[in-house]
């Protein structure tokens, strides 16, 4: 379990090898050990193994092939619905459709996720979570029937690795852990804890290969740019409200 975590790697290309079901139930049980809320487990995950239902999820994702060729697609909900129904079943008023539960929910959500991955890898199988599914949840809530109440938060793509990359960089230590209280960034500490990142040769091929001047443009200009941000920012809010997190 210890090495699935060191030695992750998002996979992008699976095998056509079908996982069996009582892997699969491993990895679906190993996400339900996850902490919660209060043990209300305020998440729910779609398994989708349905060649047709792929194929209507992957314009959603940006048409990543993967989500074709992984053997399973586990799409991971913020669902207050089932918390709901039962409160309402055994006379109590709940109280759970605003933006503290959203939260709550999408915390269950991810750690439900993460063991679910951990699991998966330390079965021999391969991972990519898809950030494309905040950005689509309006239809991806239209193809998995999602009642209100009911979320996509993250997308998990489950196979037998087809390729071994390299492991992705990550900052040093020092850049996320603060000791006894939050110690704010000099410039100087900004230049050294992104060196490392910003002298890596992939890096300097992103920065060429558009035309610009560093890697923090690649992000800003290309990848997760300000209209982009703002266009699905606004759209998930509206969601939000038809789902049934926010007031209208």
């Amino acid at each position: 379990m210890v090495n699935a975590i060191f030695e992750h790697k998002s996979i992008r290309k699976f095998k056509s090898d079908q996982i069996s079901d009582e892997i699969i139930n491993k990895i679906l049980e190993a996400a339900t050990r996850a902490s919660n809320t209060g043990n209300m487990q305020v998440y729910s995950i779609i398994a989708t193994k349905d060649a047709t239902i792929k194929k209507q999820l992957l314009p959603l994702h940006f048409n990543q092939q993967m989500v074709n060729d992984a053997p399973i697609v586990l799409t991971f909900c913020a669902d207050i619905n089932r918390f709901n129904k039962w409160c309402n079943l055994r006379n109590a008023i709940p109280g759970y459709n605003n933006m503290l539960w959203f939260v709550n929910a999408t915390i269950d959500a991810m750690l439900a996720a993460q063991n679910a991955c951990i699991e998966a890898e330390d079965n021999g199988l391969g991972i990519c979570y898809l950030g494309t599914t905040t950005y689509m949840a309006e239809k991806i809530i239209e193809v998995l029937d999602l009642p209100k109440g009911v979320v996509p938060i993250t997308t998990v793509v489950v196979g037998y690795p087809d390729e071994n990359p390299k492991l992705t960089d990550r900052l040093p230590i020092e850049a996320v852990v603060h000791n006894e209280k939050y110690q704010d960034y000099t410039n100087e500490d900004i230049n050294n804890l992104y060196k490392e990142k910003e002298e890596r040769e992939d890096s300097k091929q992103f920065i060429n290969e558009n035309n610009l001047e560093t890697l923090a443009q690649v992000f800003t200009n290309i990848r997760y740019k300000t209209e982009d941000n703002i266009h699905f920012s606004n759209t998930f809010i509206e969601v939000l409200k038809k789902q049934g997190f926010l007031s209208e």
